[in-house]
Protein backbone atom coordinates (compact mmCIF):
# COMPACT_ATOMS: atom_id res chain seq x y z
CA UNK A 1 0.00 0.00 0.00
CA UNK A 2 1.65 3.36 -0.96
CA UNK A 3 1.53 6.51 1.08
CA UNK A 4 -0.98 8.35 -1.76
CA UNK A 5 -3.32 5.79 -1.11
CA UNK A 6 -2.96 5.18 2.93
CA UNK A 7 -3.55 9.17 2.66
CA UNK A 8 -5.78 10.95 -0.17
CA UNK A 9 -3.65 14.17 -1.62
CA UNK A 10 -6.37 16.12 0.14
CA UNK A 11 -5.71 14.59 2.99
CA UNK A 12 -1.98 14.62 2.75
CA UNK A 13 -2.30 18.63 2.06
CA UNK A 14 -4.32 18.76 5.35
CA UNK A 15 -1.69 17.85 7.13
CA UNK A 16 0.95 19.65 5.55
CA UNK A 17 -0.75 23.22 6.50
CA UNK A 18 -1.02 21.89 9.93
CA UNK A 19 2.71 21.24 9.62
CA UNK A 20 2.83 24.61 8.40
CA UNK A 21 4.63 23.31 4.99
CA UNK A 22 2.28 25.63 2.41
CA UNK A 23 4.60 26.18 -0.09
CA UNK A 24 4.57 23.06 -2.11
CA UNK A 25 6.05 24.25 -5.01
CA UNK A 26 7.77 21.31 -7.60
CA UNK A 27 8.21 21.41 -11.42
CA UNK A 28 5.00 20.05 -13.45
CA UNK A 29 4.65 16.28 -14.09
CA UNK A 30 5.14 16.71 -17.67
CA UNK A 31 8.49 18.17 -17.15
CA UNK A 32 10.20 15.02 -16.96
CA UNK A 33 8.89 11.21 -18.55
CA UNK A 34 6.33 9.25 -16.88
CA UNK A 35 8.90 6.82 -15.67
CA UNK A 36 12.78 6.15 -16.17
CA UNK A 37 15.32 3.12 -17.20
CA UNK A 38 17.92 2.38 -15.00
CA UNK A 39 20.86 0.61 -16.50
CA UNK A 40 20.53 -2.89 -14.45
CA UNK A 41 17.91 -5.42 -13.22
CA UNK A 42 14.35 -4.52 -13.00
CA UNK A 43 15.45 -0.69 -13.44
CA UNK A 44 12.17 0.41 -14.87
CA UNK A 45 10.93 2.52 -12.80
CA UNK A 46 7.88 5.70 -12.42
CA UNK A 47 8.59 8.61 -12.07
CA UNK A 48 5.90 10.48 -9.03
CA UNK A 49 5.10 13.50 -7.60
CA UNK A 50 4.27 13.58 -3.53
CA UNK A 51 3.92 17.23 -1.74
CA UNK A 52 6.64 19.40 -1.44
CA UNK A 53 8.61 17.04 -4.07
CA UNK A 54 8.98 17.18 -7.82
CA UNK A 55 8.67 14.04 -9.72
CA UNK A 56 11.28 11.53 -8.08
CA UNK A 57 12.23 7.80 -9.01
CA UNK A 58 10.18 5.82 -6.90
CA UNK A 59 11.61 2.47 -5.63
CA UNK A 60 9.02 1.65 -3.10
CA UNK A 61 5.72 2.61 -1.92
CA UNK A 62 5.57 2.06 1.90
CA UNK A 63 7.74 2.80 3.14
CA UNK A 64 8.49 5.86 0.69
CA UNK A 65 11.74 5.36 -1.23
CA UNK A 66 12.46 8.05 -3.37
CA UNK A 67 15.70 8.57 -5.72
CA UNK A 68 16.54 12.03 -7.18
CA UNK A 69 16.71 12.20 -11.38
CA UNK A 70 20.49 12.19 -11.94
CA UNK A 71 20.21 15.20 -14.40
CA UNK A 72 19.35 17.18 -11.04
CA UNK A 73 23.13 17.09 -9.59
CA UNK A 74 24.32 19.69 -13.09
CA UNK A 75 21.33 22.33 -11.62
CA UNK A 76 23.26 23.05 -8.63
CA UNK A 77 25.89 22.25 -6.29
CA UNK A 78 23.10 22.19 -3.83
CA UNK A 79 20.83 19.84 -4.31
CA UNK A 80 17.15 21.49 -4.26
CA UNK A 81 14.95 20.40 -1.66
CA UNK A 82 12.04 19.46 -4.16
CA UNK A 83 14.67 17.04 -5.16
CA UNK A 84 16.45 16.04 -2.45
CA UNK A 85 15.69 12.03 -2.10
CA UNK A 86 14.23 10.39 0.33
CA UNK A 87 14.97 7.25 2.37
CA UNK A 88 12.29 5.19 4.86
CA UNK A 89 12.54 2.17 6.59
CA UNK A 90 9.34 2.19 8.82
CA UNK A 91 5.84 2.41 7.07
CA UNK A 92 4.31 5.04 10.02
CA UNK A 93 4.79 8.02 8.83
CA UNK A 94 3.94 10.97 11.57
CA UNK A 95 1.79 12.54 9.77
CA UNK A 96 -0.18 14.61 12.47
CA UNK A 97 3.13 16.55 13.94
CA UNK A 98 1.96 19.93 14.95
CA UNK A 99 5.27 22.51 15.05
CA UNK A 100 3.59 24.47 17.80
CA UNK A 101 3.54 21.36 20.37
CA UNK A 102 6.39 19.55 19.15
CA UNK A 103 9.32 18.81 21.70
CA UNK A 104 12.35 16.97 21.60
CA UNK A 105 13.19 14.83 24.75
CA UNK A 106 17.29 14.60 26.66
CA UNK A 107 17.15 12.00 29.25
CA UNK A 108 19.64 9.07 29.87
CA UNK A 109 22.64 9.97 31.84
CA UNK A 110 21.73 13.73 31.99
CA UNK A 111 21.99 16.19 35.47
CA UNK A 112 18.16 17.26 34.00
CA UNK A 113 15.91 15.51 31.80
CA UNK A 114 15.14 18.62 29.06
CA UNK A 115 12.36 19.23 26.59
CA UNK A 116 13.26 21.48 23.60
CA UNK A 117 10.45 22.89 21.39
CA UNK A 118 11.44 24.38 17.68
CA UNK A 119 11.42 28.01 19.00
CA UNK A 120 13.82 27.02 22.02
CA UNK A 121 16.23 25.52 19.67
CA UNK A 122 16.32 28.67 17.57
CA UNK A 123 16.43 31.26 20.35
CA UNK A 124 18.15 29.33 23.21
CA UNK A 125 21.09 28.13 20.91
CA UNK A 126 23.58 29.52 18.89
CA UNK A 127 22.19 28.77 15.12
CA UNK A 128 25.42 27.04 13.18
CA UNK A 129 25.27 26.16 9.42
CA UNK A 130 27.01 23.04 7.20
CA UNK A 131 26.82 22.28 3.66
CA UNK A 132 27.17 18.67 3.88
CA UNK A 133 25.98 15.71 1.67
CA UNK A 134 23.61 13.34 2.80
CA UNK A 135 24.12 9.51 0.79
CA UNK A 136 22.32 6.54 1.39
CA UNK A 137 24.37 3.98 2.52
CA UNK A 138 23.23 1.72 0.09
CA UNK A 139 23.71 4.68 -3.05
CA UNK A 140 24.33 2.33 -6.60
CA UNK A 141 23.70 -0.60 -5.04
CA UNK A 142 21.48 -1.75 -8.00
CA UNK A 143 25.00 -2.41 -9.83
CA UNK A 144 26.66 -4.54 -7.49
CA UNK A 145 27.42 -7.58 -9.59
CA UNK A 146 26.93 -10.19 -8.41
CA UNK A 147 23.75 -9.19 -7.49
CA UNK A 148 22.86 -8.32 -3.33
CA UNK A 149 19.75 -7.72 -1.95
CA UNK A 150 17.99 -4.80 -0.27
CA UNK A 151 16.55 -1.64 -2.19
CA UNK A 152 18.09 -1.92 -5.85
CA UNK A 153 19.07 2.10 -6.09
CA UNK A 154 20.71 4.09 -8.83
CA UNK A 155 22.90 6.69 -8.13
CA UNK A 156 20.16 9.54 -7.11
CA UNK A 157 19.88 8.38 -3.45
CA UNK A 158 22.20 11.29 -2.51
CA UNK A 159 21.83 15.25 -2.00
CA UNK A 160 23.97 18.00 -0.98
CA UNK A 161 22.23 21.05 1.35
CA UNK A 162 23.03 23.75 3.21
CA UNK A 163 21.68 22.70 7.19
CA UNK A 164 20.88 25.28 9.78
CA UNK A 165 20.43 24.09 13.32
CA UNK A 166 21.72 24.13 16.54
CA UNK A 167 24.84 22.05 17.63
CA UNK A 168 24.07 18.65 19.24
CA UNK A 169 26.90 19.00 21.78
CA UNK A 170 25.13 22.43 22.96
CA UNK A 171 21.65 20.57 23.48
CA UNK A 172 23.52 18.05 25.48
CA UNK A 173 25.55 20.39 27.77
CA UNK A 174 21.96 22.26 28.68
CA UNK A 175 20.94 19.26 29.96
CA UNK A 176 24.21 18.83 31.63
CA UNK A 177 25.83 15.21 30.93
CA UNK A 178 26.91 12.86 33.44
CA UNK A 179 29.86 10.93 34.77
CA UNK A 180 30.03 7.26 33.21
CA UNK A 181 28.16 8.32 30.01
CA UNK A 182 29.15 6.47 27.12
CA UNK A 183 26.97 6.56 23.89
CA UNK A 184 24.25 9.09 22.98
CA UNK A 185 21.43 7.21 20.84
CA UNK A 186 18.65 8.86 18.71
CA UNK A 187 15.27 8.19 17.66
CA UNK A 188 12.34 9.76 15.65
CA UNK A 189 8.67 9.93 15.34
CA UNK A 190 8.12 7.38 12.87
CA UNK A 191 7.19 3.73 13.41
CA UNK A 192 6.79 0.47 12.22
CA UNK A 193 4.24 -1.39 11.11
CA UNK A 194 4.00 -4.22 13.10
CA UNK A 195 5.59 -5.00 16.59
CA UNK A 196 8.04 -7.27 15.25
CA UNK A 197 9.80 -4.58 13.69
CA UNK A 198 12.26 -2.56 15.72
CA UNK A 199 11.60 0.88 15.81
CA UNK A 200 14.49 2.84 14.11
CA UNK A 201 17.12 4.46 16.45
CA UNK A 202 20.74 4.90 16.08
CA UNK A 203 23.63 5.98 18.52
CA UNK A 204 26.94 7.83 18.16
CA UNK A 205 30.31 7.51 20.43
CA UNK A 206 29.72 10.54 23.26
CA UNK A 207 33.14 12.36 21.80
CA UNK A 208 31.61 12.09 18.27
CA UNK A 209 28.03 13.57 19.45
CA UNK A 210 29.91 16.26 21.27
CA UNK A 211 32.88 16.99 18.36
CA UNK A 212 30.81 20.67 17.26
CA UNK A 213 29.27 19.35 13.96
CA UNK A 214 26.82 16.96 14.59
CA UNK A 215 23.84 18.86 14.63
CA UNK A 216 20.02 18.95 15.09
CA UNK A 217 18.86 20.82 11.72
CA UNK A 218 15.72 22.73 11.65
CA UNK A 219 16.54 24.07 8.38
CA UNK A 220 17.39 22.97 4.81
CA UNK A 221 18.46 25.38 1.95
CA UNK A 222 17.07 28.19 3.78
CA UNK A 223 13.70 26.90 4.47
CA UNK A 224 12.51 24.50 7.11
CA UNK A 225 12.74 20.88 6.40
CA UNK A 226 10.22 19.03 4.00
CA UNK A 227 7.83 16.89 5.63
CA UNK A 228 9.78 13.88 3.56
CA UNK A 229 13.57 14.70 4.71
CA UNK A 230 12.52 14.98 8.65
CA UNK A 231 10.30 18.29 9.39
CA UNK A 232 10.39 19.41 12.12
CA UNK A 233 13.94 17.99 13.02
CA UNK A 234 16.47 15.68 11.83
CA UNK A 235 19.84 14.45 12.96
CA UNK A 236 22.41 15.70 10.73
CA UNK A 237 26.03 13.83 11.26
CA UNK A 238 28.42 15.35 9.00
CA UNK A 239 30.79 13.04 6.56
CA UNK A 240 28.50 9.99 8.08
CA UNK A 241 26.07 7.90 5.91
CA UNK A 242 22.17 8.53 6.26
CA UNK A 243 21.53 5.71 8.09
CA UNK A 244 22.38 8.08 11.33
CA UNK A 245 20.93 10.89 10.28
CA UNK A 246 17.43 10.37 12.13
CA UNK A 247 14.33 12.22 10.76
CA UNK A 248 11.33 13.27 13.04
CA UNK A 249 14.39 13.79 15.80
CA UNK A 250 12.00 13.51 19.04
CA UNK A 251 14.30 11.59 21.44
CA UNK A 252 17.95 11.86 22.74
CA UNK A 253 18.92 9.45 25.71
CA UNK A 254 22.48 9.77 27.00
CA UNK A 255 23.61 6.53 27.44
CA UNK A 256 26.21 4.86 29.99
CA UNK A 257 26.89 1.53 27.50
CA UNK A 258 27.02 0.34 24.55
CA UNK A 259 24.07 0.63 22.38
CA UNK A 260 22.72 -2.63 20.79
CA UNK A 261 19.71 -1.72 19.10
CA UNK A 262 18.92 -3.81 15.76
CA UNK A 263 19.93 -1.12 13.37
CA UNK A 264 23.59 -0.93 14.78
CA UNK A 265 24.26 -4.08 16.31
CA UNK A 266 22.92 -6.17 13.64
CA UNK A 267 21.78 -3.86 10.20
CA UNK A 268 24.26 -1.81 8.68
CA UNK A 269 27.18 -3.31 9.23
CA UNK A 270 30.22 -3.71 7.04
CA UNK A 271 33.05 -6.35 6.30
CA UNK A 272 35.84 -5.40 9.19
CA UNK A 273 38.72 -4.63 7.24
CA UNK A 274 40.42 -1.82 5.03
CA UNK A 275 38.42 -1.77 2.07
CA UNK A 276 34.72 -2.57 3.62
CA UNK A 277 34.84 -5.41 0.90
CA UNK A 278 35.17 -9.22 -0.11
CA UNK A 279 35.31 -11.19 -2.94
CA UNK A 280 32.37 -11.35 -4.46
CA UNK A 281 29.68 -13.73 -3.62
CA UNK A 282 31.56 -14.55 -0.59
CA UNK A 283 29.78 -14.21 3.11
CA UNK A 284 31.48 -11.40 5.51
CA UNK A 285 33.64 -13.36 8.72
CA UNK A 286 33.82 -9.91 11.05
CA UNK A 287 31.77 -6.72 10.42
CA UNK A 288 31.93 -3.12 11.96
CA UNK A 289 28.90 -0.44 11.96
CA UNK A 290 29.20 1.65 8.21
CA UNK A 291 30.76 4.84 8.96
CA UNK A 292 32.17 7.72 6.83
CA UNK A 293 31.19 8.39 3.63
CA UNK A 294 34.51 7.24 0.98
CA UNK A 295 35.66 9.24 -2.10
CA UNK A 296 33.87 9.28 -4.73
CA UNK A 297 32.57 11.43 -7.72
CA UNK A 298 30.30 11.76 -11.18
CA UNK A 299 30.00 13.49 -14.65
CA UNK A 300 26.93 15.36 -14.88
CA UNK A 301 26.93 17.36 -17.44
CA UNK A 302 26.61 14.41 -20.22
CA UNK A 303 24.61 11.77 -19.53
CA UNK A 304 25.69 7.94 -20.86
CA UNK A 305 25.61 7.90 -24.78
CA UNK A 306 25.15 11.72 -25.04
CA UNK A 307 25.71 12.47 -28.53
CA UNK A 308 28.23 15.81 -28.95
CA UNK A 309 30.05 17.56 -31.43
CA UNK A 310 33.19 16.06 -33.31
CA UNK A 311 36.71 18.42 -32.91
CA UNK A 312 34.34 21.32 -31.01
CA UNK A 313 35.79 21.91 -27.45
CA UNK A 314 32.98 21.50 -24.84
CA UNK A 315 33.42 21.65 -20.75
CA UNK A 316 32.40 18.31 -19.02
CA UNK A 317 31.79 19.34 -15.31
CA UNK A 318 30.59 16.75 -12.47
CA UNK A 319 30.91 16.65 -8.53
CA UNK A 320 32.91 15.17 -6.19
CA UNK A 321 33.14 14.48 -2.34
CA UNK A 322 34.59 12.03 0.85
CA UNK A 323 33.97 11.96 4.04
CA UNK A 324 34.71 15.46 5.48
CA UNK A 325 39.03 15.19 4.73
CA UNK A 326 37.79 17.41 1.41
CA UNK A 327 38.33 16.57 -2.17
CA UNK A 328 42.25 17.20 -3.06
CA UNK A 329 41.69 16.85 -7.11
CA UNK A 330 39.91 15.21 -9.56
CA UNK A 331 41.15 13.56 -12.81
CA UNK A 332 39.62 13.00 -15.94
CA UNK A 333 40.39 10.64 -18.60
CA UNK A 334 38.57 10.57 -22.46
CA UNK A 335 40.10 7.63 -23.32
CA UNK A 336 38.58 5.17 -20.65
CA UNK A 337 41.71 5.65 -18.08
CA UNK A 338 44.48 5.41 -20.43
CA UNK A 339 45.66 8.88 -20.04
CA UNK A 340 44.38 11.54 -17.21
CA UNK A 341 44.20 15.31 -16.92
CA UNK A 342 43.70 17.44 -13.54
CA UNK A 343 40.09 18.79 -13.42
CA UNK A 344 39.34 22.32 -12.34
CA UNK A 345 37.78 22.22 -8.80
CA UNK A 346 35.20 25.09 -8.13
CA UNK A 347 34.58 26.60 -5.48
CA UNK A 348 34.72 24.88 -1.55
CA UNK A 349 31.72 24.93 0.24
CA UNK A 350 33.14 23.07 3.20
CA UNK A 351 34.83 19.65 3.62
CA UNK A 352 31.49 18.06 3.76
CA UNK A 353 30.09 19.49 0.56
CA UNK A 354 29.95 18.22 -3.08
CA UNK A 355 32.74 19.71 -4.92
CA UNK A 356 32.10 21.17 -8.46
CA UNK A 357 34.43 20.61 -10.92
CA UNK A 358 35.36 20.92 -14.93
CA UNK A 359 37.74 19.58 -17.73
CA UNK A 360 37.94 20.65 -21.37
CA UNK A 361 37.09 17.61 -24.11
CA UNK A 362 37.19 17.94 -27.38
CA UNK A 363 35.75 14.89 -28.68
CA UNK A 364 37.20 12.91 -31.97
CA UNK A 365 34.27 11.68 -34.07
CA UNK A 366 33.22 8.37 -32.85
CA UNK A 367 32.57 6.20 -29.49
CA UNK A 368 34.77 8.10 -26.23
CA UNK A 369 34.57 6.65 -23.00
CA UNK A 370 35.11 9.71 -20.28
CA UNK A 371 35.69 8.67 -16.42
CA UNK A 372 36.29 10.71 -13.61
CA UNK A 373 38.58 10.16 -10.39
CA UNK A 374 38.45 11.62 -6.75
CA UNK A 375 41.30 11.65 -4.50
CA UNK A 376 41.13 13.06 -0.97
CA UNK A 377 43.09 15.66 1.15
CA UNK A 378 43.98 11.86 3.34
CA UNK A 379 45.32 10.36 -0.09
CA UNK A 380 42.20 8.06 -1.00
CA UNK A 381 41.38 7.00 -4.03
CA UNK A 382 38.58 5.80 -5.90
CA UNK A 383 38.97 2.40 -7.04
CA UNK A 384 39.42 1.33 -10.86
CA UNK A 385 37.49 -1.54 -10.48
CA UNK A 386 34.00 -1.93 -7.98
CA UNK A 387 34.58 -3.75 -4.69
CA UNK A 388 32.22 -5.86 -3.45
CA UNK A 389 30.03 -6.44 -0.31
CA UNK A 390 27.03 -8.96 0.93
CA UNK A 391 25.14 -6.06 1.85
CA UNK A 392 25.68 -3.56 -1.50
CA UNK A 393 27.26 -0.56 0.76
CA UNK A 394 29.80 1.93 0.11
CA UNK A 395 30.05 1.10 -3.73
CA UNK A 396 32.99 4.08 -5.15
CA UNK A 397 34.62 2.42 -8.16
CA UNK A 398 35.35 5.32 -11.08
CA UNK A 399 32.03 5.65 -13.10
CA UNK A 400 32.32 5.16 -16.89
CA UNK A 401 30.42 6.59 -19.51
CA UNK A 402 30.26 6.51 -23.21
CA UNK A 403 29.68 9.38 -25.38
CA UNK A 404 29.09 9.32 -28.99
CA UNK A 405 30.62 12.45 -31.48
CA UNK A 406 29.71 13.12 -34.77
Amino acid sequence: MSLESTLSRREFLRGAARLGLTALASRPLTALAAAVNLPFANGNRPLVKYPQKRPLIRLTTRPPQLETPFAVFNESVLTPNDAFFVRYHLSELPLDIDAETFHLKVSGRVKDSVEFSIDDLKKKFKPVETVAVNQCSGNGRGFFSPRVGGGQMGNGAMGNARWTGARLKDVLEAAGVLSGALQVSFQGLDRPLSEKTPGFAKALALDHARDGEVMLAYAMNGEDLPFLNGYPLRLVVPGYYGTYWVKHLNSIEVLDHEFDGYWIKTAYRIPDNDCACVPEGTKTEKTRPIGKLNARSFITSLEDGARVAARKELRVGGIAFDGGAGIKSVAFSTDGGNNWVDADLGKNLGRYSFREWTAAFTPARGEQKLLCRATSNAGETQPLKPLWNPTGYMRNVVETITVKAS
